[in-house]
């Protein structure tokens, strides 16, 4: 039992004893929310925002766009069906996570489901990352949506001990994501290929045996999905790390080119980035991008980027696809986004979130290149936007076809 469950059981015992907080969230502005602590017994300090999906809380926990935040979930049965290895997003084979917390309503269950190997609580304390359950995070989404993203700390001490102030001062002085490459943490440290296919019931993930294209994958976080998708799909991947130049990545003579996901301010990664995409770009070689890879391409062609105040987080965002005027639900993960006024004349936004109209894609009218700002590989679901990933088959067969 929990801490929470054990203090409830001894007040229907007949004598209430006042549960002791073990873990807190302290916001920049002085707030402090108490809780109950589980997972790692330490401390996270990052920027606080809220995700509104009711199932894949293992694959948002493990996806390299969250590095330098504190993940509320709005949903309350969050660990109701554990965890497990099939699961994880990141390529990373390393035990540690650039999530900073966790922040659910309530206490965690023991799982329920035939796929779990492990607790949420243990597989939490392996990848050090503290959690709080017991906080109103009904209230603390209304906080965000009015205030914007606070950085806050996440502190757990099973002894209910805390220096609050010191908590204070530390999350006032955290500087922030803007500004912040966070690339460098999730990126792969070398080259690979990747085979594996989707996953289906019951046989599990698959392997592509006969590919008939060539991808070269820009790693800036990418998440397993995304490269299952492509294998899908008839590619070869090999994943080269976030600083190769376009002279390595055109040397692997790919027949297309991804840009993956990532955390962090766009702008700052793309110090190093843009420069490379700009050249693959000239090249005429079929390009996507998702998510981080769409706002690298958006500052490739001379756009902006901007930090949003609330982020789009969630697996219920409905997009328009302007080409086709059909509407899709899709998961969706950025704090930053394109801003469509400052793109040239060349790049067609394709892409609208109907939440708040902000871009959600482009494709450039000159040029063998789209992207899109949610994530169309949607690790749980929805399963609405796979057809960009045919739709990228279609832009490289096109284009062996006229070379």
């Amino acid at each position: 039992m929990t801490q929470e469950q054990d203090a409830q059981a001894a007040g229907t015992a007949g004598g209430w004893t006042e549960p002791k907080p073990t873990a807190l969230l302290v916001l920049a502005d002085g707030t402090v929310l108490e809780g109950f602590g589980f997972g790692a017994a330490t401390e996270g300090v990052g920027e606080v925002c809220f995700n509104t999906a009711i199932t894949g809380y293992e694959e948002i926990l493990t996806d390299p766009s969250y590095a330098g935040q504190i993940i509320t979930f709005t949903f309350p049965h969050i660990g109701n069906v554990g965890t497990n290895e099939e699961d994880i997003e990141t390529v990373s084979a390393a035990a540690v996570s650039g999530v900073r917390g966790v922040v659910v309503r309530g206490a965690v269950t023991d799982p329920s489901n035939y796929r779990a190997t492990r607790h949420l609580d243990a597989w939490l304390k392996a990848r050090d990352i503290p959690a709080i359950s017991g906080v109103d995070t009904r209230a603390l989404t209304a906080l965000i949506r009015e205030g914007g993203m606070p950085n806050a700390v996440l502190a757990h001490n099973p002894d209910g001990v805390f220096d609050i102030e010191a908590l204070k001062a530390k999350a006032r002085e955290w500087p922030g994501l803007v500004g912040m490459d966070l690339v460098p943490g999730v990126t792969s440290a070398q080259r690979f290929n990747w085979d594996e296919t989707e996953w289906t019931w019951p046989k599990g993930y698959g392997q592509e045996g006969a590919p008939k294209y060539h991808v070269v994958a820009i790693d800036y976080g990418v998440k397993r999905n995304i490269l299952r998708l492509l294998a899908t799909a008839g590619c070869k991947v090999t994943v080269v790390p976030a600083t190769t130049s376009a002279e390595e990545v055109m040397a692997l003579q790919p027949d297309g080119v991804f840009l993956s996901n990532g955390p962090g301010d766009p702008a700052a990664t793309g110090e190093y980035s843009v420069p490379v995409i700009r050249e693959l770009i000239a090249k005429d070689i079929p390009t996507f991008g998702i998510c981080l890879g769409h706002q690298m391409i958006g500052l490739a062609v001379g756009g902006r980027t901007m930090k949003m105040h609330q982020g789009h987080h969630g697996a219920n965002h409905p997009v328009k696809d302007m080409t086709t005027g059909k509407v899709e639900i899709t998961s969706m993960n950025h704090g930053f986004a394109v801003d469509r006024d400052s793109l040239p004349a060349n790049a067609v936004e394709t892409h609208v979130s109907l939440f708040d109209g902000s871009n959600a894609g482009i494709a450039l009218s000159d040029k063998p290149v789209f992207s899109v700002q949610y994530h169309p590989e949607a690790s749980p679901g929805p399963r609405d936007s796979h057809y960009l990933f045919a739709r990228f088959v279609e832009l490289m067969a096109k284009n062996k076809k006229a070379a």
